[in-house]
């Protein structure tokens, strides 16, 4: 299988010293590990803990334990760091079997680099298509076909907030920005931060700048700034920059917020500790909490990010993914059959009630009826009612689009850039983009 090296190019912005792959051919063309009598399928993934990574690794042990010939070998990786070693796997040849992304911009940097293959024959074959929700394998389809699996998780933005400390402030769910922000105002003044960052990783600051954006302008600006006929210094792209400025300035964050790191639990140990009263994040974190602390989950709610007060905009649009992490493959024949086979397994029943009691809720079709965790059933009903969902901005962007979203946007939280000046950055960068892909 022949590589193309856009990636290269690409994906120069993030490219760091190399890291060796763990295990995995470099392509199904030029050789495979072989593991005793079992030609190896190499399979990387951001599961790193708990309930994440027993679910990727069930389907794996299932297919581990079925098959004869081959063995997948389960190679989970640092969220943070995942996408720059994806890429420089693939720069360097040493592309894994199987992998996930959020789909997007980057998969189709991958597709078009002959990283990812179409799967419409297995899916046909399998039956896949009819277990699995219509818009996740929308979300995994490019140009009329598909190029990944949806697995693990229908994840969309919200905010999550501690029931008790909103009820001894007398704070009620907000319908509309200004109600949210008269909420934080409350919390301040009673010496609590209003919302749970950690913003050394970038995005978890994006989920901001994308659910006030959105709310504002709705899906066609960015749509727009994307193909190039508009721009990304469109008034709503400013405004969710003021915005989040003027929470800043107000101590809606913590200190530090752009040193604090996600990956290390920073912001869910400030609603832990009682110090913070919300955190906006997509909602897998229902998964996080109850694995963390079943009893503190108990003071958990949910509520979808409020419309702007005034935009002519739909407010039931949803900021995230239907799947998730969608697996691509590297790899064709027998060994893509094989690899797909153990994809499968996501979607059987016992996983599906794994995932269920993890309080995930799985892109399968007819899952309403075993969700019954009522933070969970809230995330469904918003995700249901959704007009849209727009896929997060540093997933759906190029890469080298997306780094200079994230970093743009860590500049406005850190208040060394101005709103304007951070669209201006952005625009250009997209522009750039548009013109080298002339």
């Amino acid at each position: 299988m022949k590589k193309n090296r856009i990636l290269i190019a690409a994906f120069a912005v993030i490219m760091v010293p190399a890291v060796l792959c763990a295990g995995g051919s470099k392509d199904s063309s030029a050789g495979t590990a072989v593991t005793g009598t079992k030609t190896e399928i190499s399979f990387w993934n951001i599961g790193m803990e708990n309930p994440d990574r027993s679910i990727m690794e069930s389907a794996v042990n299932k297919f581990n334990k079925e098959s004869p010939a081959y063995k997948v070998t389960n190679v989970p990786l640092q969220n943070d760091s995942y996408k720059q070693k994806l890429v420089i796997a693939m720069s360097s040849g040493e592309c894994p079997d199987m992998y996930t992304s959020w789909t997007g911009g980057p998969m189709i940097e991958y597709i078009k680099s002959g990283y990812a293959q179409p799967l419409d024959d297995l899916f046909r074959s399998s039956g896949l298509s009819n277990r699995l929700m219509k818009a996740a394998v929308a979300q995994a389809t490019y140009q009329g076909k598909i190029y990944a699996v949806p697995v693990l998780n229908v994840a969309i933005a919200g905010i999550f907030y501690n029931k008790e400390m909103f009820a001894k402030y007398g704070l009620s769910v907000p319908k509309t920005v200004s109600e949210l922000e008269r909420d934080c105002d409350v919390l301040v003044k009673n010496g609590i931060v209003p919302f749970a960052l950690a913003n050394r990783s970038k995005w978890t600051g994006s989920m901001y700048f994308v659910c006030l954006a959105t709310r504002k302008g709705g899906l066609e600006p960015f749509a727009k700034a994307v193909a190039g006929t508009g721009t990304f210094t469109d008034d709503c792209f400013i405004y969710a920059g003021q915005k989040i400025q003027e929470w800043v300035k107000k101590g809606y964050f913590p200190e530090g917020v752009n040193s604090l790191s996600e990956d290390d639990g920073q912001s869910r140990q400030l609603m832990y500790q009682n110090k913070a009263a919300m955190l906006l994040c997509g909602s897998w974190y229902t998964g996080t909490f109850q694995n963390d602390s079943a009893e503190f989950y108990k003071k958990i709610g949910w509520f979808a990010f409020p419309a702007v007060d005034g935009a002519n905009t739909d407010s039931s649009i949803q900021i995230g993914t239907v799947g998730d992490q969608f697996i691509s493959f590297n790899c064709t024949g027998e060994k893509l059959k094989a690899a797909f086979q153990c994809v499968t397994h996501y979607s059987d029943p016992d996983t599906v009630e794994q995932m269920v009691k993890a309080v995930k809720i799985p892109p399968v079709q007819g899952v309403d009826s075993k969700i019954t965790d009522p933070v969970v059933k809230a995330i469904l009903a918003s995700a249901n009612n959704a007009s849209a969902v727009q896929l997060w901005y540093d997933q759906y962007l190029p890469p080298a689009v997306g780094q200079t979203h994230l970093d743009t946007c860590q500049e406005l939280f850190g208040l060394t850039m101005t709103p304007q000046q951070a669209a201006g950055k952005f625009q250009a960068a997209m522009v750039q983009y548009n013109a080298q892909k002339k």
